[in-house]
């Protein structure tokens, strides 16, 4: 069985704390390594990794057992990004970073391009300068005996933001570019999987509000999955594309079965998400060798719960990893060391024993000579401090004999004779009438000065009550351009959720202070 997971796991460098991991946040090479092993698959396709090549640090890149591949964004640090991990019974035969082809090596490449003069060198460029797409080519065995080919895709396609209509046009045309790239591969004799995070929720039933969105069905990203899946999942008959999206097959009437979900306003909590990720197969791999496919909603991590499916065939591993293996770039190539290298002892040659056994020698006799003429210098020094006269510490404390020492035969007079000595009562009450005005005193003080601070600092201001549920709100900041963004708002302080549920949070909105 060949087991493929894919997961946007939104930053590998931060703490993960997905699958029971509590180490301390520093040890994230440690914990990635254990994502990897609790995941359990053969093939672990990562997106949204948020590391550029100059961060990535060797611990992170080479888990022992796995072979990596990483594309960067070559734009912005800490954006994007895809990585594959491999287990060494799974090695590829070939990867290959980018669609376009514009990125490879002629050396270890996937190759299969197809025509892709519809787009310019400079758009090629730019659709594969955000390290958003990831090859690897395995040989796999099916029951049968046969050994076929089979290219995983791990893709991580840009977010249309409604703000900026070039990013619907760049999301569109990097949707063409994946499409023509996959059905080159197709044509070549390869099998194909397109896993990863597609950015598009493809029907009403994988979206939670669906209803409530305007023109759902006519969004573009929407149109152009039409185009690239079959319209019946797995069974015979008329279909328009070439790929079958694996968990619609298998579970064609699912509801609920998001893999992503807002973090600011909590809609995990209430499964109020969106199916954005996907394991997509050309139609004879899905139908004849996928065995499952499934969701895994309980890991947690990120805002993206990772996604996989299950397939009857084995893994035919390559002698050797492709040369866009990690463990082959420059900063990481050295010869490795194994930590039990440096606990072993090690047999040396006995001349090399003899001689640092002399020098050893000769070096604590010298220390020797040397301590010896530093306590000589120390008692020459002491010595010639005392000729000079010089005081002890003790001189210090002794009482001088400058100054006149006061006569023992001075009597002071008795001054206890000349007042009237007070009872045990009066004292008392005397204490008791001199303490009361200093208490009210420091009490009146007290409270002028609490009186002041109150006056000075208000304190924040109590949070308004939702109207639906009459509970504290929570305070919120606009983030969006325009003229109210940096004002601050009220509203409900309970988890985003289906408006028909009374759990989920109500409509209050507030304005902390008005314009």
């Amino acid at each position: 069985m060949l087991r493929v997971v894919s997961w946007n796991i939104n930053g590998i460098r931060s703490p993960l704390q997905g699958v029971g991991y509590e180490e301390p946040s520093n040890c994230t090479a440690t914990a990635v390594g254990h994502i990897l092993d609790k995941l359990d698959a053969d093939i672990v396709c990562l997106q949204e990794t948020k590391v550029t090549r100059d961060a990535l640090t060797e611990p992170l890149a080479i888990i022992e057992g796995y072979n990596s591949y990483f594309s960067f964004s070559r734009n912005r640090s800490g954006y994007s990004g895809v990585a594959t991990f491999c287990k060494d019974s799974a090695t590829p035969v070939a990867a290959e970073e980018g669609l376009s082809g514009l990125l490879a090596t002629q050396n270890g490449d996937v190759g299969c391009y197809g025509n892709m003069d519809e787009f310019t060198q400079e758009e090629l460029r730019a659709l594969d300068s955000e390290g958003r797409a990831l090859l690897t080519q395995h040989k796999i065995r099916t029951w049968e005996g046969k050994e076929k080919t089979l290219t995983l895709i791990n893709v991580y396609c840009p977010h249309a933001d409604p703000g900026k209509p070039e990013r619907l046009t760049f999301k569109m045309r990097f949707y063409r570019l994946l499409q023509i790239r996959a059905e080159a591969l197709l044509a070549a004799g390869s099998h194909v999987i397109i896993l990863g995070d597609l950015n598009t929720a493809h029907r009403p039933i994988d979206h939670w509000d669906a209803a409530n969105l305007e023109c759902f069905e006519e969004d573009p990203g929407r149109k152009w999955m039409d185009g690239l899946l079959s319209n019946l999942g797995c069974q015979a008959g008329s279909y328009t594309g070439s790929f079958i999206d694996s968990y619609r097959c298998f579970q064609p009437k699912q509801k609920g079965a998001f893999t992503c979900w807002s973090t600011v306003s909590g809609a995990r909590h209430l499964n109020y998400g969106s199916r954005l990720d996907y394991v997509l197969g050309d139609r004879t791999l899905v139908i004849d060798t996928f065995q499952a496919s499934f969701l895994l909603p309980e890991v947690m991590g990120s805002d993206h719960c990772p996604v996989g499916a299950v397939l009857s065939v084995s893994s035919v591993p390559a002698k050797q990893c492709p040369p866009l293996c990690t463990r082959f770039l420059p900063e990481f190539a050295g010869t490795q060391l194994k930590i039990l290298r440096f606990l072993v002892h090690l047999e040396q040659d006995p001349e090399f024993k003899q001689s640092a056994l002399q020098l050893t020698n000769q070096t604590q006799a010298q220390v020797r000579q040397n301590k010896a003429r530093v306590r000589s210098a120390r008692s020459r020094s002491s010595q010639a401090g005392t000729t000079r006269g010089q005081k002890k510490l003790m001189s210090y404390f002794q009482p001088s004999s400058t100054h006149p020492q006061a006569s023992s035969n001075l009597e002071l007079p008795n001054l206890g004779a000349l007042v009237t000595p007070r009872t045990s009562e009066e004292e008392v009450m005397a204490n008791v009438v001199e303490g009361q005005p200093k208490a009210s005193e420091a009490k009146v003080a007290k409270e002028v000065q609490t009186s002041f601070w109150k006056s000075l600092l208000g304190g924040p201001s109590p949070m308004p009550l939702c109207e639906g549920h009459r509970e504290p709100c929570v305070m919120r900041t606009v983030k969006k351009p325009g003229p109210n963004r940096g004002r601050h708002f009220y509203m409900c302080a309970r988890p985003q959720g289906p408006p028909s549920d009374p759990s989920s949070r109500c409509n209050f909105f507030l304005w902390s202070r008005p314009c």
